[in-house]
């Protein structure tokens, strides 16, 4: 498809195919499911038959989980550390680990659905079917 073929393509709902996504649902449909596992994105949607298999989102919703999570985590420990000045350093490094890897188990798979909606609507990595 040229660039040209692209400018009379319909638009494709940025925020709506993000929201999808954070929701694991295919971003052209919202009904579909988006992984066949954990981090594995189908090939085609269920319901509509969507190709999914271009999306390339690689490393980005690892660094952006990070990110988010990074930032929780650093404001609790210091509002932790602020109001309970002698709690058992053992106590306090295994309940932030443990909320740090939770939080990133669940983020993970919704960021990266977000980045795979992203893509779809802004047609990009071979998204750009009509």
């Amino acid at each position: 498809m040229s660039v040209a073929d692209l400018s009379f393509a319909p638009p494709r709902p940025l925020g709506l195919a993000v929201r999808r996504g954070l929701k694991e649902r295919c971003p052209a449909c919202g009904q579909g499911k988006l992984y066949r596992a954990y981090l594995k994105v189908v090939p085609n949607c269920a319901a509509c038959g969507e190709d999914l298999s271009p999306q390339r989102a690689d490393d980005a919703p690892a660094y952006l989980t990070i990110l988010i999570v990074g930032h929780f985590v650093v404001a609790g420990i210091l509002g932790f550390e602020e109001y309970w000045t002698d709690a058992p350093i053992a106590l306090v490094i295994g309940l932030w680990c443990a909320l740090a890897l939770g939080a990133s188990l669940a983020l993970l798979p919704r960021v990266k659905g977000a980045m795979v909606g992203y893509q779809w609507a802004m047609r990009m990595h071979g998204f750009g079917g009509v």
